[in-house]
C-alpha cells in the first residue's frame, strides 16, 4: 500500500495548462539572501538545484512595493532592477524544465519603521500592533481614500512584472499573518467600513486582489496561499472553517488555477500539533487544483494524495535540505537534516546551496 501511495505522489498531474511530472511542490521559503531587496545570482543555483523536469516551484515571498517589506534582504518585484535580476533565476529553472511561480507578498503590520519608506508606520487593516517587540505599531489604511485600491494595484503590477521576468504565474500570499491575512481574520480586522465586519467584507480585499491579478495575467496563471486555521502573528479567526469555505467558493468565481492551504495542525511555522480539524470540506468546495502544506513527510504526503485530500503537496524544510527530494521520496532514501540556524543568514552558500544530493551522500 505504501508503494502505491508513493507512486501516486510521484505520478503526473495536469494543473490547468501545466503538465507536472509529479506532485511534490517546492513551498515558498523566505531565505533572506536578496541584498537590498534585489535577487542575487546565487539564487540561480539554489532554485535550479531543486528543479526537476515538470516540477512545480514556488518562489520565496516577494514584495509588491516598498511598503511591503518586513525582513532583511527579502526580494521584491516592483522595480525594473528587481525584474531584471529575477530573469536569469527564472531562466535557470526553465532550462531544467521546471515550472516556476512567483509568490507576491505584502507583510502589512509585520514590519517596523526601519523597513518603511521615510521611516513611516507599517500599514494594515488596523492600528492594533503585533505583540512582539520587533514590530512597530501600524497605521490603519484610510477609509474613503484610494489607499486600499492602490495596494490592490501594487499586487496587479507585481503580477505583471513577474510575467515580464519570465515566471509561469504568481501565487498571492494570503497567509501567515501578513496583510491579506490581517484583513481576513476577525481577531485583527476591526474595521467598520466595507472591508470589515462580515465575512463578505473581510474577504473583499483578498478577492479584489485575486480579481485584479487574474484580469492582468489570466486566472489560469494565479494561485492563492491561505492559512485559514492558523494564528500566525496574532492573526486568528473565531470561525476559520466558515471563512475558508466562503473564500474558496468566492475564488471559484474567478476560476483561479489553484488554492494552496496550510494545514490546521500547524501551530506556528515550525511546530505541529494534534488537531481534529481538517481541510476536507474546503478542498471539496474548491473547483481547481488544491495544494496542501504543513509539515508533510513521505508517508502522510503520499497518503494525502492517495485519499484525494490534495492534488499536490508542498514541502518546505525538507526540500530546503534535500534539493533532490522527489528522488529521495521515490527511493525512500534517507533525508539530510535541515539546520534551522542557517535558514535566514546572508551567506550565499552555507545552508543554501551546500546541502548534498543523494549521489554525493552515497559517494561520501
Amino acid at each position: 500500500m505504501a508503494e502505491e501511495q508513493t507512486l501516486q505522489v510521484l505520478t503526473p498531474y495536469k494543473m490547468g495548462n501545466f503538465h507536472l511530472s509529479h506532485r511534490v511542490v517546492l513551498a515558498p521559503l523566505t531565505r533572506q539572501r536578496s541584498c537590498g531587496n534585489v535577487p542575487q545570482p546565487h539564487a540561480m543555483l539554489y532554485y535550479s538545484q531543486r528543479t526537476t523536469k515538470g516540477g512545480l516551484l514556488i518562489s520565496e515571498a516577494t514584495g509588491v512595493s516598498d511598503t511591503a517589506q518586513g525582513y532583511t534582504d527579502t526580494p521584491g518585484i516592483w522595480t525594473k532592477e528587481q525584474v531584471e535580476a529575477w530573469k536569469p533565476i527564472v531562466n535557470a529553472v526553465h532550462a531544467k524544465g521546471g515550472i516556476f511561480f512567483c509568490q507576491i507578498w505584502h507583510v502589512g503590520r509585520a514590519s517596523n519603521t526601519g523597513f518603511q519608506p521615510n521611516g513611516q508606520a507599517p500599514i494594515s487593516c488596523t492600528d492594533k500592533g503585533i505583540d512582539e517587540a520587533e514590530f512597530s505599531t501600524p497605521r490603519r489604511l484610510y477609509r474613503g481614500t484610494e489607499e486600499i485600491p492602490q495596494i490592490v494595484n501594487d499586487f496587479r503590477l507585481a503580477a505583471r512584472n513577474a510575467m515580464e521576468a519570465g515566471f509561469d504565474g504568481v501565487e498571492i500570499h494570503g497567509a501567515n499573518g501578513y496583510l491579506i491575512d490581517q484583513f481576513l481574520k476577525d481577531q485583527v480586522n476591526d474595521r467598520t467600513d466595507k472591508y470589515g465586519g462580515s465575512l463578505e467584507n473581510r474577504c473583499r480585499f483578498a478577492l479584489e486582489i485575486a480579481e485584479a491579478v487574474s484580469k492582468e495575467i489570466g486566472a489560469d496563471k494565479v494561485g492563492m496561499r491561505l492559512s485559514i486555521f492558523a494564528n500566525y502573528l496574532g492573526s486568528g479567526d473565531s470561525n476559520p472553517e466558515a471563512l475558508g469555505l466562503y473564500i474558496v467558493k468566492s475564488l471559484n468565481k474567478y476560476d483561479i488555477l489553484y488554492s494552496h492551504m496550510i494545514e490546521p495542525r500547524m501551530k506556528t511555522l515550525a511546530e505541529m500539533a494534534e488537531c481534529p480539524q481538517s481541510l476536507v470540506s474546503i478542498r471539496k468546495s474548491f473547483n481547481n487544483t488544491f495544494i496542501v502544506a504543513g509539515g508533510y513527510g513521505r508517508e502522510d504526503g503520499t497518503k494525502a494524495v492517495a485519499e484525494n485530500r490534495a492534488d499536490l503537496v508542498a514541502y518546505g524544510r525538507q526540500f530546503l535540505a534535500n534539493p533532490d527530494l522527489p528522488k529521495r521520496l521515490e527511493l525512500n532514501a534517507p533525508l539530510n537534516k535541515y539546520n534551522r540556524n542557517t535558514f535566514y543568514i546572508s551567506d550565499p552558500v552555507v545552508g543554501y546551496t551546500d546541502y548534498p544530493f543523494l549521489d554525493e551522500t552515497i559517494t561520501a
